[in-house]
């Protein structure tokens, strides 16, 4: 029998891997839900749908590695960083899908709640949190709507030397800003932001995806914290709100 590895536990969801079969558990169907139909809908390589039954999801592994680990330099060469950026570019020019984000307003009010918790609990200095809190506004606008991965960390992308070979983990899919899945997708790794922009594209806001490395450092913190793990190791997401010191 194979060995089974925990890949990722908490309370609210675990993942599985036993040999080349990735099973997901997840306490909400809804998420399991959004993901099948996601992966379905993405114009993109992604994982195959081996079986199903709730609350488990059965996924065949993917060939090749991660494009990275936060906290650790991303060993993936700059031609692999462009077919991701390439990948996300045809994700984003994709028909919609039937899931909206959350509204600015939404995101600004779950924003200004983790300020004050990160402030009041000590967590953080206040000045750390006021400077972030500030760089964030930059993400705080109108968008026009694409169909984003919205957790598209680069553990969830996976390369065969220069080729993407596919994207896991479509539970938080939506209609939502392109900037965000940018930002996600090189947080705490933004020396690679230019290779990245090779196969996406130029046309992009720096100032918002700064916005959003800081917005979404802020708003996880918390949820971190309180489930395991620890945003202040290196390279992790309290490097990456003093980085805009």
């Amino acid at each position: 029998m194979d060995e089974v590895e925990v890949v990722v536990a908490h309370s609210e969801r675990a993942t599985l891997r036993v040999g080349d079969v990735f099973l997901k558990v997840d306490a909400d169907q809804t998420n399991i839900d959004v993901e099948v139909e996601a992966m379905a809908l993405a114009p993109i390589p992604t994982p195959e749908v081996l079986w199903r039954k709730p609350p488990v999801l059965a996924l065949a592994a993917l060939p090749g590695t991660a494009l990275g680990r936060l906290g650790e330099p991303s060993t993936a060469s700059p031609a692999a960083w462009a077919a991701a950026g390439a990948a996300v570019r045809m994700l984003h020019d994709a028909p919609l899908p039937p899931w909206s984000g959350g509204s600015v307003d939404e995101i600004a009010s779950h924003l200004d709640a983790e300020c004050e918790w990160l402030i009041a609990s000590g967590t953080l200095p206040s000045d750390l949190v006021t400077r972030n809190r500030q760089v964030a506004e930059a993400a705080l606008r109108p968008w026009t709507p694409v169909f984003t991965h919205g957790d598209l960390q680069t553990t969830h992308v996976f390369v065969d030397g220069d080729k993407l070979t596919g994207v896991i983990d479509w539970s938080e899919a939506n209609q939502g800003d392109a900037m965000y899945d940018l930002a996600i997708l090189t947080l705490g790794h933004e020396e690679r932001l230019d290779d990245l922009l090779v196969g996406y594209g130029t046309d992009v806001d720096l100032d918002v995806i700064r916005g959003w490395w800081s917005l979404r450092s802020l708003g996880a913190s918390r949820w971190l914290v309180e489930h395991g793990f620890d945003p202040s190791s290196p390279g992790c997401e309290f490097d990456v709100l003093r980085s805009r010191m």
